[in-house]
This record gives C-alpha cells, sequence and structure tokens, in this order.
C-alpha cells in the first residue's frame, strides 16, 4: 500500500452547452443549473471542500460571463480556465486547456454530476494512481431513463487483476458491466503525469489530422476522458475501480433534472 497523500486541487470541465437541458441552459451554463435549489457547481465544492480541496480549476467555455457574473457565489479558491473552442471540441480535449495545472494529484470530475460527499472520502482512500468512481447499481439508475438510454452509460469491466479493462461508452454490453464510470475520478501526482504524457503522445500522432478516428471517438477532437483511459489501459498502465452503490445522479437531460429532484437528499 502506498502513502495516501492529500489532494487540495479538483478540475472541472464544465465548458459545454448543455443542448439536452435547454431551457434550463438559455441564460445559464450547465453546472449552475440547481438541483433542489444548489447549482450543480456548488453541491461539486462543498463535497471537494470537506475533504480538504483548498482550490477548484474550472474550465469554461458555454455562458463564461455568467459564470463570472456569478464567481463570489461560489466561494473561495476558485479558478478559470478558458475553453473558446467549446463548440468543436468534447470533454478531453476541454481538460487539457487546463494542461498547466495538471502539474500535480488532483480530483476531476464532470461539471453535470451531484455525488453525496462521503462518495469523494471514498475516492480519496482509495490507493492507485488513477482511481475511477464506479456505481454497480448504475442500470437502477436507467431504469426509466428515456432520454438518457443505458447505452450511453460510460461502462466498465475489470481483468483478472481487478483493475479496469475497458471503459467508456459502447466499451462492453452494459449487462455485462461491472459498473458505470461516474465521470469522477482521482490522479497521483504519478498519475497526473501518466496521463499528460498519454495526452502529449496522443495529440502529437494526430497532429493535422484532428477529424481522425481516435479510440472509440469519431474523431480525435470529440473524444472524450474515457478515450484517453482506455488509450493507457492498453498501454499497460492499472487503472483501480472505486465501487459505490447509488448515491449520485448525472444531469444531462430535463428529465433527469426532474428525476434528480425527487431522488437527491444528499
Amino acid at each position: 500500500m502506498s502513502i495516501l497523500t492529500p489532494i487540495r486541487k479538483a478540475v472541472v470541465v464544465a465548458a459545454g452547452k448543455g443542448r439536452r437541458l435547454a431551457p434550463y441552459t438559455d441564460e445559464m451554463p450547465k453546472c449552475l443549473v440547481p438541483v433542489r435549489g444548489r447549482p450543480m457547481l456548488a453541491r461539486q465544492l462543498d463535497a471537494f471542500r470537506a475533504h480538504g480541496v483548498v482550490e477548484t480549476v474550472v474550465v469554461r467555455g458555454y455562458k463564461a460571463d455568467v459564470l463570472e457574473r456569478r464567481r463570489s457565489e461560489l466561494g473561495p479558491g476558485v479558478r478559470f480556465v478558458e475553453n473558446l473552442d467549446y463548440e468543436r471540441n468534447n470533454i478531453l480535449s476541454s481538460l487539457f486547456k487546463a494542461e498547466s495545472e495538471l502539474d500535480g494529484p488532483f480530483l476531476f470530475t464532470y461539471a453535470d454530476i451531484v455525488f453525496a460527499q462521503e462518495v469523494v472520502g471514498e475516492l480519496l482512500s482509495a490507493d492507485g494512481d488513477i482511481c475511477l468512481i464506479i456505481d454497480q447499481d448504475f442500470a437502477k439508475v436507467y431504469d426509466g431513463r428515456t432520454d438518457h438510454p443505458l447505452a450511453e452509460a460510460e461502462v466498465c469491466a475489470l481483468s483478472p487483476s481487478g483493475h479496469v479493462a475497458a471503459v467508456g461508452k459502447r466499451s462492453i454490453p452494459p449487462h455485462e458491466a461491472f459498473g458505470e464510470f461516474i465521470g469522477l475520478a482521482k490522479f497521483s501526482a504519478r498519475g497526473a503525469t501518466m496521463l499528460l504524457s498519454a495526452w502529449r503522445k496522443a495529440k502529437s500522432e494526430y497532429v493535422g489530422r484532428e477529424d481522425a478516428p481516435f479510440m472509440r471517438a469519431p474523431r480525435f477532437q470529440e473524444a472524450y476522458l474515457t478515450d484517453l483511459l482506455q488509450f493507457l489501459i492498453d498501454e499497460g498502465v492499472p487503472l483501480t475501480p472505486v465501487p459505490i452503490r447509488g448515491r449520485w445522479r448525472e444531469i444531462d437531460t430535463v428529465q433527469d433534472l426532474r428525476r434528480a429532484e425527487d431522488s437527491v437528499d444528499w
């Protein structure tokens, strides 16, 4: 077992338009849409701060001016990085707009999920350089979730060693999955170095052909974080699953928001 180092930084990717949450996102970025009266980003910050995170870097794009105006509502220690190309790229490219911030251990989250504070504690307690929160009860969330079907889940499978062997949408049939990667992860200093190295390697290979497929993404510019995670797995890097059962929600559609209003009690 390695000695766990406290993590003081989090990175939130919050650049996208959130079209499926319209009309809520007509006037604000997705991360500011409230769930039971509190913006998703504020809920994330609450959970991070409860476990010693003192700085959060938010990669913003769509409605960046609204985030700027509401900066004071988010409390101390929040900084912004710009993704001016948010309409042409996806989560992976958006994350690496904050490349200079990934110089040490950090937590990562998608902007459109909410989770119980103890889930962050379980992630921080996990041993591994790259740790992914995996919900083993994920199929229950998709029961009746007609606007965001099970086929869109970022499912994962495990290797005989217990590490993540496959991760991402359509990586394996959902009924064969160990669980779903919820979009919350931990990178140690070594894990961050491996992530950066993989990104730089992939990016150099795609210079001048950004429209070519990358892993399961149809175009390199449209790649998800899970595509780079799979790239790491294929390079032999061990990724540690941190299993949970529930205690989180993704808010991708208006239907998701309405269901979360009825179910989120943390």
